[in-house]
This record gives structure tokens, C-alpha cells and sequence, in this order.
């Protein structure tokens, strides 16, 4: 295995290498572009790479379809840290464009529902045709296939294009989230300030399945940050979910759900536990009550009172 190479969701110049080249690390290890989400992953599983950089959810679009079901299905990885990049797309077209020629657009389709609107107002005749990455339609429009792309303005530098109008979104605040995936170990030690991803597998669809689900994380206080159904391929009606969660494997409600979970489900795949980006742990809700590490302890103390005599 290259222990010194990280992949990520190219070509060059996409939100995906700017979030990657945040990290500290990223300086010191070759960066390499591919093509696709599972082709980043899978240069983790076969050992061609450390880890991979890739998108889960945007703050518009909600999950991104292809990570999630790339990480519930194939050789596990493991989930080990996650970046959050504010996303603003510039508008990029070869030099000489003006706004008025243009008649087609490219991007990345989680792109779209993000520039809707600007689109509508400002090229409401312009054919949007969607491509691999919002870097991918800078590719593209280089190449003269597209008159104008989607993308980061950082790209328009590697591409040779222009920017004609920057800081485009549809929504205030927009944000992606990416996770640094590698194969799987033992997770770093708990922060205080962590999340832990999961895959969930329904053992069969009846009333309240779903809600049976949910109850392993209420009844230990385990607040969900994230749950997104995805078809298992198995037939219409046959789902798993992605679901994050508050706090760390470690942690006694984290890791009691998950056995309360792996009891009553088929299958249950760990996808990692984590620091939140940009939250530290003076930040983090206060626990509810009874559901802290010493609780778990306390009680466990009580029932063995109880089990060998000595009295409640």
C-alpha cells in the first residue's frame, strides 16, 4: 500500500482537492485525481492509495447518493475524519465569452439545485447538461464542448477559462461535507466532540420497523445527526439507511445502540468514529440525563448488586 497517496474525486481544480488540500497532510502525500467516487474507493481497497477524499452530503442537495451507497456495499472502509467547505460556484467560460453567448452549461449535477435559480434569472434559455465533476465541465467547456461550466473559481487558472461572474449561489451559507476514508482500524481515541457513522439493514418491512430502529438511539439518549433510506438493490421496498450519531463509539450510549442495533438487524456496518469538523467539545449539547458514561456504569453496578445478594 502507498502509504504516502490520497485520492480524490477529480480531475483537478473540483471542490474535493481545495477541501483535501485543507488538511495538514495533504502537503506532505501525492495527490491523485480519479475519475468517480468508487474509483477513489477503491484505490483504498486495493491498496493503491491511504485514504480518498470524497463528498457524503451537501447542505442543499442532502446526502451524495454515490459515497453513500459505495460505503454500505463492497469491502468496508472506514470513515476517519470529515472536512465542511463553503461551496460558491463561479461561472467559467473560454476567454472572449460574453454572458449573452452563452447557450449550453455544464456542471456536476449536485451543482444544479444550487444555481437553479440563478440560472432561471440570468440564462433562462441556457440547456444545462450535467458532468462528472463541476472540474470535469471546466474540462469540457476548454475543449469547446459546453459554452460556460459550473465549478469552482479556483479552476479557471488550471483550465485556461475566465470567470465571468463569481460568488454564485442559490442559498446563503451553502456547505459540502467529505469524509477522509481508509481501510478499516481502530478508531482515533474520542474527542468530545465526535460523530459516528453507520449502514443499517432492516431485518424485514412491518409496521414500526423503522421506529424499532430509532429507539435503540432514543432510549440511550443518542441524538441522530444524519438518516438517508437508500434502496438495497434487492427490489422496490427494500431499503438500508446511512445514519450519523452524535459521540463516539467508545462512549457507552454510542456503543450500546450499536449492539441494541446488531441484535435485532440483519446487518449493521460501522462506518467510523470521528471528529466533527468545526466543533469542539465546549460546543456539544449537554447530555440528558442518565445517559452519560457514569450512568451506564452506575447501573450496571446496581444490577450486579442485585444478581449477587448484596441489595439495590
Amino acid at each position: 500500500m502507498s502509504a504516502t497517496r490520497y485520492t480524490y474525486l477529480g480531475p483537478e481544480g473540483t471542490f474535493t482537492e481545495a477541501a483535501l488540500r485543507t488538511l495538514p497532510e495533504a502537503a506532505t502525500r501525492e495527490l491523485v485525481p480519479m475519475l468517480s467516487v468508487p474509483a477513489a474507493l477503491d484505490a483504498v481497497r486495493n491498496g493503491d492509495a491511504a485514504a480518498a477524499l470524497v463528498p457524503i452530503e451537501n447542505s442543499v442537495e442532502g446526502g451524495v447518493t454515490a459515497t453513500l451507497d459505495e460505503l454500505a456495499s463492497g469491502e468496508p472502509l472506514m470513515i476517519y475524519r470529515e472536512v465542511l467547505l463553503p461551496i460558491a460556484f463561479a461561472l467559467l467560460a473560454r476567454p472572449g465569452t460574453e454572458v449573452s453567448d452563452i447557450k449550453t452549461v455544464t456542471g456536476h449535477p449536485v451543482a444544479q439545485p444550487q444555481v437553479r435559480n440563478w440560472l432561471r434569472t440570468h440564462l433562462p434559455e441556457a440547456v444545462w447538461e450535467s458532468a462528472a465533476s463541476n472540474a470535469d465541465g471546466a474540462r469540457l467547456v476548454q475543449e469547446g464542448r459546453y459554452d460556460a461550466a459550473f465549478a469552482g473559481e479556483f479552476a479557471a487558472a488550471t483550465y485556461g477559462l475566465e470567470a465571468l461572474v463569481t460568488d454564485i449561489h442559490d442559498a446563503e451559507n451553502a456547505e459540502t461535507r467529505f469524509v477522509l476514508v481508509g481501510r478499516p482500524a481502530r478508531p482515533s481515541a474520542p474527542t468530545g466532540a465526535d460523530k459516528t457513522s453507520m449502514v443499517i439493514w432492516l431485518r424485514d418491512d412491518h409496521p414500526g420497523a423503522l421506529l424499532e430502529l430509532l429507539q435503540e438511539f432514543a432510549v440511550r439518549g443518542v441524538n441522530l445527526m444524519l438518516i438517508q433510506s437508500r434502496p438495497t438493490g434487492a427490489g422496490i421496498g427494500n431499503y438500508c439507511f446511512a445514519v450519523d450519531a452524535e459521540g463516539h463509539i467508545s462512549d457507552r450510549r454510542v456503543g450500546e445502540a450499536l449492539m441494541g442495533l446488531k441484535r435485532i438487524c440483519p446487518k449493521v456496518r460501522f462506518l467510523g468514529s470521528y471528529p466533527r469538523a468545526g466543533v469542539t467539545p465546549q460546543q456539544v449539547r449537554a447530555l440528558r440525563e442518565g445517559t452519560s458514561d457514569q450512568d451506564f456504569t452506575d447501573a450496571a453496578d446496581w444490577l450486579a448488586r442485585c444478581q449477587d445478594g448484596r441489595g439495590a
